[in-house]
């Protein structure tokens, strides 16, 4: 694999990194696939700030209540844009009595209401239904989650927070700077037994630590393309959200043509590929046919090795990997992964899971059953467990013997569900590892509770690899090891029948008098204070890992079950990061209560005079408190906005930062009327201190380029700082203004 330092030109459809004669970048950079695209869904001005619309949206039940009930707080009256609702992250998971199943209705209600398109729970798993249904080459698709790819089928498709989309539901649209496009050059072929999840995984390693393509679009060109299928690359697809991209585009072929006629929508396709001249910020060139079989090792995708390399050097490579994990973990609890090296070598795992809109696809489950067609997993400690990723592959994979094939060798078949990506489905017992083809192996996304003493592993392999491992006993094994495997994929034949029996598709006939079912944990939005001309700031919270995840900052789980009752939610916020932080934010909240009756806390009071010794004079009346937390890099992960609004219901105003992982999460931020500050001394704040910023709203809605901050630390002592904001667009500034987004759908 080889990443260019320089962008590259694509000349009939070969990388070069000199323009051809009279060609300059700024017209070739009108060549690439995501530049077409982009444009038509641009109703700005300029290309360089977009602002568009989507296609179509998406969402799950961990999301659409919370999305829905902003729509409505800001006046919406019906879907503007088709808006499919899927239940597949609460439907098995049974924590807090009747609450996920009295979501589910509200969504179908939500449904008939506003013209919306419900899929039931089990159905299938949010991202497979919109790769059957609702993608189309040149689409875009707007998703709150992290993991909504559609670009193999010349789609593309962004996920973010809930705000943004509740911003399309009420018209208006999607605001961003042009991005950068890196072109991913594929070549050759995969060797046997190597699958999509391998070549994401050696993408993922070689991407994301250092930024690569950041918040860009990876567009995927090249002649290995044409070998490929279009599960295959839609396996990899899905992951490029592990590399921090913004979205992802392909070339279409007569293999995309293919899908979309197998699927009944043949007008959905259309030829996408780059001009005779195209210009890339970036290249990575990939020869497939060098991608072995890798695995994922805990606790993050980009932790990367080829199986082949961790057997070599098991206990080099497994301490490592422990010593990383512990020192995330803080000490709440050890992680041993060097004990699962057996006296004659060889590693033993306890859990195999093959799952969910990466995993759980017809032709990987295909290859599992080639895989452990009469064989057996053993009737020891290790487990293997498969989900579909929609009804209508799991009708095909019954009909083809697939299903019979891996239940009959001792695995057990379950339903669509997204549950062992989130942590909420096939939990590990106490201290064993793991091996999963799902989207991310973050700390308890497989629902340990490390504050409780409990921890498991999680390792991130193939769906080929994993069968061959529940074919060898549980003892880590690589699928190119295997021999006497004849890799059938047998013929897809799609069956819409499944759908049109079960999903309700109200898009376009809404039902204006059709009343919403609320049940006894949905609730409202708690108001928001709009931004005063001064802030006052207590840091709650200081994490200095290099990376806090949208995880860390609200747990997944059995915690997303009360995600439609925002206080209840936000009772979680950290918990398993820094349980201080709930109790600490609250008291911050008490202390803006009594201000705002009247009252100044003394221990508001004491800060107040702090700050007179530098000649400020706060006006108590009219400068809010709230609280805030520092992190070196926070946002990697999750587009779920609840790890964002959690923290401004206890009162959050703010974030400091050296910067922010992900888009998504900076723009759940603002949405919420949270300012994302950046620092570049983060050792001018600490834990505990209070930070006053004078002039704020001025400087924010000035577009200021530093504004001016103090921090008061504990013992009276004042330290003087900058701090930035970033580049926002203006309707950014003024939801930040107006304390969140729902205020500013009220005030304008």
């Amino acid at each position: 694999m080889k990443l260019h330092d320089t962008g590259v030109y694509l000349v009939n459809g070969v990388p070069q990194t000199s323009a051809p004669a009279g060609v300059t970048e700024a017209d070739a950079k009108k060549g690439t696939i995501a530049y077409g695209i982009l444009k038509a869904h641009n109703t700005g001005d300029s290309m360089q700030d977009l602002r568009m619309k989507f296609d179509s949206m998406t969402s799950h039940d961990i999301t659409y209540v919370g999305i829905i009930q902003t729509a409505r707080a800001s006046g919406m009256t019906e879907f503007p844009l088709p808006y499919v609702m899927t239940n597949c992250h609460n439907s098995l998971c049974a924590v807090g009595g009747t609450i996920n199943e009295d979501d589910h209705q509200f969504a179908l209600s939500a449904a008939h209401k506003y013209g919306g398109i419900y899929v039931p729970p089990n159905m299938a798993v949010i991202h497979s239904y919109n790769r059957e249904m609702m993608s189309g080459c040149g689409r875009m698709i707007l998703g709150s989650d992290s993991h909504t790819r559609y670009g193999a089928l010349g789609t593309m498709a962004v996920g973010e927070g809930g705000g943004e989309l509740a911003k399309q539901l009420v018209g208006r649209t999607y605001d961003m700077s042009y991005p950068g496009v890196v072109a991913i050059y594929l070549t050759g072929k995969p060797a046997p037994g190597v699958g999509p999840h391998d070549v994401a995984l050696a993408l993922v390693a070689a991407t994301y630590a250092n930024g690569y393509v950041k918040n860009k679009v990876m567009e995927f060109v090249g002649p290995g393309v044409a070998n490929l299928s279009a599960d295959y690359r839609n396996g990899i697809d899905v992951m490029t959200t592990e590399t921090t991209c913004w979205s992802s585009i392909w070339q279409t072929d007569d293999t995309t043509k293919e899908y979309f006629v197998q699927h009944g929508r043949p007008e959905a396709y259309k030829e996408l590929k780059p001009a005779d001249v195209a210009y890339y910020d970036g290249c990575i060139e990939l020869d497939l046919s060098t991608v072995e079989c890798m695995i994922a090792l805990p606790m993050h995708p980009s932790y990367a090795y080829p199986i082949r390399e961790l057997k070599a050097n098991a206990k080099e490579i497994l301490q490592a990997a422990q010593d990383q994990a512990n020192r995330q973990l803080g000490g709440k609890v050890e992680m041993d992964l060097v004990g699962k090296i057996c006296d004659d070598g060889r590693i033993y795992v306890d859990q195999g899971v093959v799952a969910g809109c990466s995993g759980g696809t017809y032709e990987n489950i295909c290859a599992v059953a080639d895989i452990i067609k009469g064989k057996s997993c053993g009737n020891g400690e290790f487990k293997f467990s498969v989900y579909p990723d929609s009804m209508p592959t799991y009708l095909e994979l019954v009909k083809n013997g697939a299903v019979a094939d891996i239940v009959s060798a001792g695995g057990i078949f379950r339903e669509c569900f997204c549950g062992p990506c989130f942590g909420a489905g096939d939990t590990p017992a106490n201290g064993e590892f793991s091996i999963r083809h799902t989207t991310r192996n973050f700390p308890n996304r497989e629902g340990s509770k490390p504050g409780e003493g409990q921890i498991s592993a999680v390792a991130l392999m193939d769906a080929r690899s994993i069968a061959a491992t529940a074919a060898n006993g549980g003892y880590l094994t690589a699928a190119s090891e295997l021999t006497d495997v004849e890799y059938t994929v047998p013929d897809y034949h799609f069956e819409q029948g499944v759908y049109d029996k079960r999903v309700y598709n109200g898009w376009g006939h809404p039902e204006p008098d059709y009343a919403l079912k609320f049940g006894p944990n949905i609730k409202d939005w708690p108001e928001q204070p709009a931004l005063t001309d001064d802030l006052l700031v207590k840091i709650v919270s200081y994490i200095t890992d290099p990376v806090t995840t949208t995880d860390e900052l609200i747990p997944s789980g059995e915690t997303s079950s009360f995600r439609s009752n925002p206080l209840r939610l936000a009772e979680f916020t950290l918990s398993r990061k820094d349980p201080a932080y709930v109790p600490n934010a609250k008291a911050v909240k008490a202390l803006d209560e009594q201000r705002k009756a009247g009252e100044l806390p003394a221990e508001v009071a004491r800060v107040y005079d702090d700050l007179k010794k530098l000649g400020y004079a706060p006006d108590v009346a009219n400068t809010n408190i709230g609280s805030a937390i520092f992190a070196n890099k926070p946002g990697d992960g999750s587009a779920r906005e609840q790890a964002a609004s959690c923290q401004r219901v206890l009162g959050g105003a703010a974030n400091f930062a050296c910067e922010y992982a992900t888009k998504r999460y900076r723009s759940n931020c603002i949405n919420w009327g949270m300012l994302p500050f950046l620092v570049e001394n983060p050792g001018a704040l600490d834990n505990g201190d209070y930070v006053y910023l004078p002039g704020v709203r001025k400087a924010l809605l000035e577009a200021a380029d530093e504004l001016d901050a103090v921090a008061v630390k504990p013992d009276g002592g004042l330290v003087k700082f900058t701090v930035k904001l970033g580049a926002m667009t203006d309707a950014e500034r003024r939801i930040l203004a107006d304390g969140c987004l729902i205020n500013y759908y009220k005030n304008n």
